[in-house]
């Protein structure tokens, strides 16, 4: 009897998904709850997971295919053990001459194989290809053992296979034809396509503009390092930057409601929570969980979250619940390294805060030159809602709060 695998409710306002990865090929003996293919949404990655042990028999869409709600991906066959392919007409003679006997042993399965049943990825297939690198002297280093195409380049830097097309050859001129070999053309995954579109949706749409400020972060930076083992010690976790800039930015949302606002049509949505995306940069694009009534938590609680929400980003568990109701987005490019930027809204909030790297600079402070550990900040906001001054003042109160962060703690 066959079993049906069907796409699974995707979340609100998600009626489509783009195949990913299938993780098994047809006649592979499964498990129950063994992941099976990946389908990627507008927002996040979600892995469907077999309905029932036995054989996949059948699968219906590929790779790259876009399917709906409840579409039927492929099928399971009861019962353990890999289903032989269908033998071509003719082919008898081949198939019995190949098959295993008593004093010939079946051949050893393929290193993709033993590494996860993952196909290596088809830029780090090309390469291997041109390059004429086998399988087995790649170790792969993405999910489930698959072959990225650094891990490719990775063994060409490590040595030349003993083939003698590897031999040296003497430099040429590239032409300009030459160039479209070297090339790689991937599809752009469903997650990359949302982001591109709502930027420029972002951009095409809202009045965006941007003020900046600098914060002095040597209060901040004292009191952590003066509590962060007796903080990780009463909560278990780390006391990190973000907790004080969340709480920061929620005082100041109160302040100013404007900023956490959105517009709808002719109207005006004034939000009296505040639900705050925290963007996370993963290797399929950004994603921007969001640490719902963050006003109501202390410092210790949106740590947790924070913690919470970055593993399973990373990890590509997220769930639609934790993407959904942000009305204010700050953004930390500073744990790239960036010194200054101009962060883009997310749509259709009306303010993101823009962090980056702190740097030790000289300022003047009560009439001498210091050295202290500044922030630059960034807030790009509406300007069809918000008003410069408003946008100003907000900025001013995060900046306040956190060069006093006393003023978190006394809810000033």
């Amino acid at each position: 009897m066959a079993t049906e695998i069907r796409v699974p409710t995707l979340g609100e306002s998600v009626s489509e998904a783009t195949i990913g990865t299938w993780f098994k090929k047809v006649g592979d003996a499964i498990s129950a709850d063994e992941p099976l293919v990946e389908l990627e949404t507008d927002k996040v990655t979600i892995e469907v997971p077999a309905p029932a042990a036995g054989t996949l028999s059948e699968i219906l869409a590929k790779e790259g295919e876009t399917v709906e709600v409840n579409a039927l991906l492929g099928q399971i066959e009861a019962g353990q053990g890999a289903a032989p392919a269908p033998a071509k007409k003719g082919d008898d003679a081949e198939t019995k001459a190949s098959e295993p006997t008593a004093s010939q042993p079946a051949d050893k399965p393929a290193k993709e194989k033993s590494e996860g049943d993952m196909p290596p990825a088809p830029s780090a297939s090309k390469l291997m290809a041109e390059n004429k690198v086998s399988a087995d002297r790649v170790e792969g280093s993405g999910k489930r053992g698959q072959i990225l195409k650094g891990d490719v380049l990775d063994a060409i830097a490590k040595g030349p296979s003993a083939s003698a097309d590897d031999a040296p050859r003497a430099p040429r001129a590239a032409a300009p034809a030459d160039d479209e070999a070297r090339e790689e053309r991937v599809k752009m995954t469903r997650l990359r396509q949302t982001i591109a579109k709502r930027l420029k949706d972002a951009q095409n749409t809202a009045a965006m503009l941007t003020t900046y400020n600098e914060v002095d972060m040597t209060a901040v930076m004292e009191m952590r390092k003066k509590y962060k083992d007796i903080f990780e010690k009463k909560h278990g976790v780390k006391l990190g930057f973000m907790g004080f800039f969340t709480k920061a930015v929620t005082h100041a949302l109160k302040e100013i409601p404007s900023v956490n606002a959105e517009i709808d049509g002719t109207d005006i949505i004034f939000k009296n929570f505040c639900h705050i995306g925290v963007a996370v940069g993963t290797d399929k694009g950004l994603v921007v969980p969001v640490v719902r009534d963050a006003d109501q938590m202390s410092i210790a609680e949106v740590e947790k979250e924070i913690g919470r929400l970055g593993v399973a980003a990373r990890d590509g568990k997220l769930g639609m619940a934790d993407m959904q109701g942000g009305t204010f987005t700050i953004s930390n490019g500073g744990v790239y390294g960036s010194l200054m930027s101009s962060p883009i809204l997310n749509a259709p909030q009306s303010g993101i805060l823009g962090m980056h790297k702190i740097q030790e600079r000289p300022i003047a402070l009560n009439g001498q030159v210091v050295i202290r550990p500044m922030m630059y900040l960034a807030l790009s906001y509406d300007h069809r809602i918000v008003d410069g001054k408003e946008a100003v003042t907000f900025l001013v109160r995060v900046k306040e709060s956190l060069e006093d962060p006393e003023r978190l703690v006394l809810d000033l």
